[in-house]
C-alpha cells in the first residue's frame, strides 16, 4: 500500500513511518524538517509546510498515495507561545490536506484528533459525544478538523477517520504538548536523574504508550467502512497521577529525585481536559484495547531511554 505521512519527523510520524515500513508500505513524508539520519530504505521525503497549498499538492500528486495519515501539527503549549503560527499549521494544513486528497484521488485520509478538543465539566469519564469547548488554539484548531473532515466525508464521499489521541509517551525527545511532563520524568530522570514537574503530583490525564497508538491508527485504517458508525474515535489508556508516574520512574531508576514546581498556565490547560476517556465506541465498532498499563509501559520504556539518551 502506498501511504503518505504529513508531518513525519514529529513524535507520531517518525514511529509510525518505521511501524508501517516493517509491514511492507510504500512510504512517503511530507514535513517542514529534512530527513532524519536512520530513515528507513526506500522512503520517499518531500519537503514543505503543509500551510502552503502548492507545496503539499505537488507532493500528494507526486506520490500518488491512497492513504494521508494526516499528523502534521503544532501541539498545546508551543500552539499557545505562537496562536498564529499553531492557526495556519493546523487549520490551513488541514485543509490543504484534505483538498490533495480530494483532488489526486486519495482513498482515505487518517486523522490526529486529541483530548484538547474538550473543554472543563465534562463527564467522567467523557464519552465521544460532548459539547467540545476547547480551551487552547491547538484544541480549537483540531475541533475544526474533525468537523472538516466530517464535510468532505459528507460532501465528496472522502474516507475520513480519526483518533483522539491522549497524552503519547515515546522512547523520544518531548514535541511541546502539554502531557510531556510524563516522558521528561523518564528523560530526565535517566539522563540527569533529577527532574522539576510542571505540574502539581496529583494532576491526571489520559496517556498512551506509543505502540498502542500505532496499533489504534492501523487497526481503525484497516476496518472495513461498514463496520464504524462515526469518524472520530475516543481512545484510551491509562490515567496515573504525576505522582503515580514519579513513583514508576523511581522504582526504575535509582536515586532519582522529581519534585514539583507548577507552571499555572500548563496547569490550566491540562485541568481543563478530561481525567478519563470512554472509548466504549471504539471498542464496539473495531475492537479496540489498550495493551500497556504503566508498569508494562514502564518496563519497556526505561531500557529504549537509557540507550536513547546513553546512560547505562
Amino acid at each position: 500500500m502506498k501511504i503518505l505521512i504529513t508531518g513525519g519527523a514529529g513524535q507520531i510520524g517518525t514511529d509510525l513511518l518505521h511501524h508501517l515500513h516493517g509491514k511492507g508500505a510504500k512510504l512517503s513524508v511530507f514535513d517542514v524538517a529534512g530527513p532524519p539520519e536512520g530513515l528507513p530504505p526506500g522512503v520517499r521525503w518531500y519537503r514543505g509546510s503543509v500551510d502552503n497549498p502548492s507545496e503539499l499538492l505537488d507532493a500528494v500528486k507526486d506520490a500518488a498515495p491512497e492513504v494521508v495519515y494526516h499528523f502534521a501539527a503544532l501541539l498545546s503549549a508551543t500552539g499557545e507561545a505562537a496562536p498564529h503560527r499553531a492557526y495556519a499549521a493546523n487549520m490551513d494544513g488541514t485543509r490543504n490536506a484534505l483538498e490533495a486528497a480530494r483532488l489526486f484521488g486519495v482513498r482515505q485520509v487518517m486523522f490526529a484528533s486529541t483530548i484538547a478538543v474538550f473543554g472543563p465539566g465534562l463527564p467522567d469519564p467523557v464519552p465521544d459525544d460532548v459539547p467540545l469547548q476547547p480551551s487552547t488554539i491547538y484544541g480549537v484548531t483540531k475541533v475544526a478538523g474533525e468537523l472538516l473532515g466530517g464535510y468532505y466525508k459528507r460532501k465528496w464521499g472522502l474516507d475520513f477517520r480519526g483518533v483522539r489521541f491522549p497524552g503519547l509517551i515515546n522512547a523520544g525527545v518531548p514535541g511541546g504538548g502539554t502531557t510531556d511532563y510524563a516522558l521528561w520524568m523518564y528523560v530526565e530522570g535517566i539522563r540527569n536523574g533529577k527532574y522539576e514537574c510542571y505540574v502539581g503530583p496529583e494532576s491526571t490525564c489520559p496517556m498512551m504508550y506509543m505502540p498502542d497508538a500505532l496499533r489504534a491508527l492501523v487497526e481503525l485504517s484497516e476496518t472495513p467502512v461498514s463496520r464504524l458508525k462515526r469518524c472520530i474515535y475516543n481512545i484510551a489508556a491509562i490515567s496515573p497521577t504525576a505522582a503515580e508516574f514519579a513513583a514508576a520512574v523511581k522504582k526504575r531508576v535509582r536515586g532519582v529525585e522529581i519534585t514539583y514546581k507548577v507552571d499555572p498556565a500548563r496547569q490550566a490547560i491540562l485541568d481543563s481536559w478530561p481525567r478519563r476517556l470512554d472509548d466504549s465506541c471504539a471498542r464496539a465498532d473495531w475492537g479496540w484495547k489498550a495493551a500497556y498499563d504503566l508498569d508494562r509501559m514502564s518496563d519497556d520504556l526505561v531500557p529504549k531511554i537509557r540507550k536513547m539518551v546513553g546512560v547505562f
